[in-house]
Formats: C-alpha cells, sequence, structure tokens
C-alpha cells in the first residue's frame, strides 16, 4: 500500500549508455576542469604584469628567451589543432579504425610536445630562484608543462585502451572529451607565448 503516493516506474533499457559532448556528464567535468585551469594560468599572468610593473626593466638585467623553442612549440601544437578535430569527429563516429590511428598520431605529437618543452625550459636564460622575473616564467611554463604532460598521459591512456578488447561505446566519448581538453591546452599555449616571448622584447 503507498498511502497515495504516486509511482514511477519505466523502462530505460532503450536509452543510450553513452554520449558525445553536452549530453555527457564527463564533458561537463571536462569544462570544468578547463574553467578551473584557466583561472590558474590568469591569476598567474596577473601576477608576472604586476611584477612586471614593479621595475624599471623587463626582464631585470637578463635576456627575454629565446625565440626558436617556443616558438617551434606554437608551431607544432597549432598543427596539432587538425589531426585532433579530425579524431574528435571519427571518434562522434565511432569509427574504431579510425581512431586508432588519430590516437597513434596524437599521442606521438604529443610526445613531440614533451620534447621540444624540454629544450624550451632550456632556452629561458634564466633561472627558477634568479629573481622574480625567473620565478614567474619558470610558474608560467612549469603550469603549461603539467598540462601538458596530463594530456599526452590521458591519450597514451586511451590509445591503449583502443587496441585492447575493453573498447566499449564510453571509450569513445572519452577520446572526445581528450580532443576537447587538447584544444584548451593549445588555445592557452598563445597567450602565455606572447607574454613569455613577446611581452619581454616591447617593454
Amino acid at each position: 500500500m503507498n498511502n497515495g503516493a504516486p509511482r514511477f516506474a519505466a523502462d530505460l533499457a532503450h536509452l543510450p549508455t553513452s554520449a558525445h559532448g553536452p549530453r555527457a556528464t564527463t564533458w561537463w567535468g571536462t569544462l570544468g576542469f578547463i574553467l578551473i585551469e584557466a583561472t590558474g594560468f590568469a591569476l598567474a599572468a596577473a601576477a608576472y604584469f604586476y611584477l612586471m610593473g614593479q621595475t624599471e626593466t623587463w626582464p631585470p638585467g637578463q635576456s627575454p628567451p629565446d625565440w626558436l623553442w617556443g616558438t617551434l612549440q606554437l608551431v607544432l601544437m597549432l598543427a596539432s589543432l587538425w589531426p585532433n578535430w579530425w579524431t574528435d569527429r571519427v571518434a562522434h563516429a565511432d569509427d574504431l579504425r579510425k581512431v586508432r590511428i588519430g590516437l597513434v598520431v596524437m599521442s606521438a605529437v604529443g610526445l613531440l610536445t614533451l620534447v621540444v618543452r624540454a629544450f624550451e625550459f632550456g632556452a629561458l636564460n634564466c633561472r627558477w630562484d634568479d629573481n622574480a622575473y625567473g620565478s614567474m616564467v619558470w610558474v608560467l611554463l612549469g603550469l603549461h608543462a603539467v598540462h601538458l604532460i596530463t594530456d599526452v598521459g590521458d591519450t597514451l591512456v586511451l590509445t591503449v585502451l583502443m587496441f585492447t578488447k575493453h573498447v566499449e561505446p564510453r571509450r569513445f566519448t572519452d577520446v572526445t572529451d581528450n580532443c576537447v581538453y587538447w584544444n584548451f591546452v593549445v588555445a592557452a599555449w598563445v597567450p602565455l607565448w606572447a607574454l613569455l616571448y613577446v611581452v619581454p622584447r616591447l617593454v
């Protein structure tokens, strides 16, 4: 006896077990991460500008970072947007063979960006403990390096999973979310590159 309380019952077996974009909870989680991390970048950039305003010369008695590795990183990451977009599209189509190709390509690109980043740290023309400028440069580049490592690690794991028996519909959703995050990592590097390499040469 339910004492007049309404009862709701429905067969949900026909509903899909995974979805792409805003219909998926993981997509909203990824978006939340992006918003939080973008705020972190903004706060670090604000600290950089604050410190720049406290000194007459910027960098203070040092040379700006060398152009080569940071600009190579910029070109590489912008070029990666096309294979990332393609991987996202074939993941939406649940095309396993093409998703595997896309993930292998993006894994290789991601590992290459880490190699370039290692050389980039060596071309900053400052140590992290030289002064406030050096500390901020290393913090900004280090923050972005952490995001690179995070996404590359995720991509490598997904690549391995897609070559195992554990492939299921929700894995394709994971791939599209990973592609969204990579777009953020690339988009974040554009203003950071300008901040690290262009701004010191303009002031």
